[in-house]
């Protein structure tokens, strides 16, 4: 029954990568807003305190730093002048790579700045190569290459440590799971690709990859993939339904915006459902196999147990685990839109006014879709291990009773020892 299901819905997701692969993101122009910039890498060589009165310093010629009197350049670190007191640093950066490598610049930072420079500091810079040649390099950020790359090391060796095989198996599912996202997913809905049908197919590879990678190709793993698979289209119908109901647009940050600026022919409110259901994926692959093992190991346990008694002590389990994972789902996407949170938390508006404005509705329509997805997948993971199990181990049982004959005859001989 799980192949009948199984076999051919691998084969669609395997047309459907096929049939929907991109080939690469569409060329455009770049805009020069946000991250859709050519950036060069620089360095802080020199820092000196400045009088910040007039706006001093800015842009410095090429060679040199700037002559304290120029405005500061667009995307400057300072952010601004801020309320505080104190001289300002006039920081020189110098070009490490790109055409101009070797130039220096300067940058004007307030004392009351968020982003401070310590010479020898590695920054990001934003390049503008048709801006008048004072203007053209600006510090867009700081290079956090070592400690992001020192942090996923140390992430890598925790897993591969505590997972050991099982560990490696997992990072490389997450690194194709990755590949997929970059090379698939993304790409694709640029092209101006259904979102919602990229999305499924895209999230369909990357839980048949990661699923079948770390745990196996069994019956056990085809259980939790029919019970992931099962969730998402319930919060694939939820999704869309709400979506369409709310009339949530999907576009209500600045990336949105940028990102439909930039290509109008995407589909703002399939980006939005394509979202909740990659969103919903990882958390979904999480409670599926735990519920499926569960169940397995009960039956190992008791192998006694009918599919009743094995749905009804896995429940108990999977009611846990709901108390816990589904607060967890909130938090996390509570804690990313913190921020926006706060601005609401301070707003003259009552609170249903609040949590009904677009912004926040969405969130509050991401959370308690995947939240409910989550929820069904348990009994429905549950009550369909418990029936694959059952049947899988009462036909072996069937089978080693009308096995070879030898096996048949040497237990008809215990049975007659016995009653002597």
């Amino acid at each position: 029954m799980i192949a009948a299901v199984l076999i051919p819905f691998t084969a669609a997701v395997l047309v459907g990568l096929v049939v929907l692969w991109p080939g690469g993101a569409p060329p455009h122009s770049h805009t020069g807003l946000g991250l859709d910039r050519h950036t060069e890498s620089g360095r802080v060589v020199k820092q000196e305190e400045v009088a910040c009165a007039g706006g001093a310093g800015g842009a410095g010629s090429a060679g040199g730093p700037g002559d304290g009197q120029a405005p500061p350049q667009p995307g400057a670190a300072s952010g601004g002048p801020a309320p505080a007191e104190g001289p300002c640093l006039s920081a020189v950066i110098e070009v490490a790579s790109g055409p101009d490598k070797g130039r220096t610049f300067t940058e004007i930072v307030h004392p009351g700045a968020s982003r401070q420079y310590t010479v020898g500091q590695r920054v990001v810079l934003a390049y503008a190569p048709k801006a008048p040649e004072n203007l053209r390099y600006s510090v867009m950020d700081v290079d956090r290459d070592l400690p992001v790359g020192l942090l996923a090391g140390l992430f890598a060796l925790a897993v591969v440590a505590i997972g050991r095989l099982r560990g490696v198996f997992a990072l490389v599912a997450l690194v194709i799971s990755f590949g997929v996202l970059t090379l698939f997913i993304l790409p694709a809905v640029l092209q101006g690709s259904d979102p919602l049908l990229v999305a499924v197919v895209g999230g369909s590879a990357i839980m048949l990859i990661a699923l079948y990678l770390c745990h196996g190709l069994n019956a056990r793993t085809s259980v939790a993939v029919l019970g992931t698979l099962t969730s998402l289209l319930v919060i694939g119908v939820l999704g869309s339904w709400f979506i369409d109901w709310a009339r949530l647009t999907g576009n209500t940050d600045d990336q949105t915006a940028l990102v439909h600026g930039l290509f109008p022919g995407i589909e703002t409110q399939g980006l939005l459902l394509a979202g909740i259901i990659i969103g919903s994926l990882g958390v979904l692959d999480d409670v599926t196999v735990t519920q499926t093992s569960a169940v397995w190991e009960l039956k190992e346990a008791d192998p006694s147990a009918s599919w009743r008694k094995l749905y009804g002590a896995a429940m108990r389990i999977g009611r846990d685990h709901i108390a816990s994972v589904v607060n967890t789902l909130v938090m996390a996407y509570a804690g990313a839109s913190l921020p926006l949170l706060l601005l609401f938390s301070i707003a003259d508006s009552g609170v249903g006014t609040v949590a009904t404005s677009e912004v926040v509705a969405e969130e509050i329509v991401r959370t308690l879709v995947g939240s409910i997805g989550l929820v069904l997948s348990v009994p429905v993971t549950t009550l369909l291990a418990a029936l694959v199990v059952s049947a899988d181990r009462h036909t072996e049982g069937e089978g080693a009773e009308t096995g070879g004959g030898g096996g048949a005859r040497s237990g008809g001989g215990r049975r007659r020892r016995a009653k002597h």
